[in-house]
């Protein structure tokens, strides 16, 4: 089918495209130039996606999940038929280059057809000629997806291939700051599913705050901030919705002293710096061992002068935007405070006053601990640099905070470096690599970075009612 990906930005529900008397602009962040109107849902268009889904649950849910797992797959052979145009719309509205783009919409293609292979198996208890006991997986209903600004398209499918596989609708409600080709995606899909299985509505607070306080939503599966996730848990509370929760991190990365510097410091630089550091598990704290701390930071201020920021449409850009305004203003605050308490920046820190909100890729050397630029999730371009010489007192400093949701372990000796990764407690903790996602691989938070798991038959279960059936045929 052919869909113009720059004009026309409409919403889905109950499988027709569905205008709004009021609109917001949506922003291009490399030039502040306004890109589109997106519609702002009314309360009367959101009970409308929430009764057609309602309404089309039974028969989706009665559907053999052979059936529904193909129309999943074929999501991701939509997408990557149009991946040209999403790549480049998803570029004006969130600012990532050309290669980030490629790596988010080739991967919302994968994990559709992926997770589309999946099926939760009945687990038979007991068995004998006269009794049987078994539990069983059911879809729980309605389900309410609120996605982030920094992965638009991917962090959407994470949530719809997994409800829609396992027999749930949905009303998807992606960030005001990236609309645009998530409404497109809904365009996309109006004549591939039923109507009223997949609703995509727009707009700001007011649209989260009525999805999450309503009756027929069973399970809301968020990602965002901590902040904002503690609201959703608190509403979710008044009819004791299921929620999944993927929020903040602060992940330590830990360099241990026998690795090869040079080669482990660019590594270490798209660990922190990938998305522009937007990423909730970028590397947002960098411990390194005092015997090679002077030399790992002095290579990574090397590779990190060889690393252009600029507009993601433009050839040879390898770091985009800050991508709003709130964001990046918190980013000059955090800057405005380090140098206002004297630290040390071995590289970048000032931010112009050009167009666009970019922020320089900054490095700060061997901050307090409890300076803002170490205990804040700064989500931007900013990386304090930490030196350690005692391993069990950097556990204990890593793991000092609110937060789990990921961490890094370098090291050539690898039973070592195991012994550290398997002391943080963190959700995920890779070893000598980083930022490595697999539809089949658990995903979640420990402590304050969320509730829940997003991929894998764990991730799949997220979406269901676990049904006991014990029969006595004696």
């Amino acid at each position: 089918m052919s869909i113009d990906f720059f004009s026309n930005y409409t919403m889905s529900i109950d499988g027709a495209a569905a205008a709004s008397a009021a609109t917001f602009e949506a922003f291009n962040p490399a030039t502040e130039e306004v890109i589109a109107a997106a519609p702002d849902a009314s309360r009367e268009q959101l009970e409308a996606a929430v009764a057609a889904a309602k309404r089309a649950f039974p028969a989706w849910s009665a559907r053999p999940i052979a059936e529904r797992q193909a129309l999943v797959a074929r999501i991701g052979d939509l997408i990557e038929a149009h991946a040209e145009d999403f790549m480049r719309l998803l570029t004006r509205e969130q600012g990532k280059p050309r290669k980030g783009a490629e790596w988010e919409i080739f991967g919302s293609a994968i994990w559709c057809r992926e997770i589309a292979k999946q099926e939760l198996p009945v687990h038979i208890s007991e068995e004998s000629q006269t009794r049987r006991v078994e539990t069983r997986r059911e879809p729980l209903g309605v389900i309410a997806g609120i996605t982030p600004w920094n992965f638009p398209v991917l962090l959407a499918i994470w949530k719809i291939a997994p409800a829609l596989v396992a027999g749930n609708t949905m009303v998807l409600k992606p960030s005001p700051y990236t609309p645009l080709c998530t409404l497109k995606l809904g365009e996309l899909v109006r004549e591939l599913l039923p109507p009223g299985v997949l609703n995509i509505v727009s707009g700001g607070n007011e649209l989260g705050v009525w999805m999450t306080t309503h009756s027929d939503i069973r399970k809301i599966s968020f990602t965002g901030s901590t902040e904002t996730g503690r609201k959703i848990m608190a509403a979710a509370s008044g009819n004791i919705k299921r929620i999944t929760l993927e929020l903040g991190g602060n992940d330590p990365a830990i360099v241990l002293p026998d690795v090869d510097v040079k080669e482990t410091a660019e590594k270490l630089f798209w660990a922190a710096f990938q998305n522009s550091a937007q990423f909730c598990v970028a590397a947002k704290r960098l411990y390194i061992h005092a015997d090679i701390y002077d030399d790992l930071a002095a290579e990574l201020v090397a590779y990190a002068k060889t690393v252009k920021v600029g507009d993601g449409s433009l050839q040879g850009t390898d770091l985009g935007p800050i991508q709003n305004r709130m964001q990046f203003e918190k980013l000059k605050n955090l800057l405005a405070d380090a140098k206002t308490n004297g630290l040390r920046f071995l590289l970048g820190g000032d931010v112009t006053d050009a167009k666009g909100f970019f922020v320089p890729v900054t490095i700060i050397d061997n901050p307090p601990e409890n300076s803002r630029v170490v205990a804040e999730e700064a989500f931007g371009p900013i990386l304090p640099l930490l030196k350690f010489d005692d391993i069990d007192g950097v556990i204990a400093r890593a793991n000092d905070t609110e937060y789990g949701l990921a961490a890094s372990v370098w090291g050539k000796d690898i039973k070592a470096a195991r012994r550290v990764a398997e002391r943080i407690d963190a959700g995920t903790v890779w070893v000598n690599e980083v930022h490595t996602f697999s539809p089949h691989v658990a995903f979640g938070g420990h402590k304050q970075s969320g509730l829940g798991i997003e991929n894998a038959l764990e991730g799949l279960a997220e979406y269901t009612n676990a049904k006991t059936l014990v029969v006595n045929a004696a």
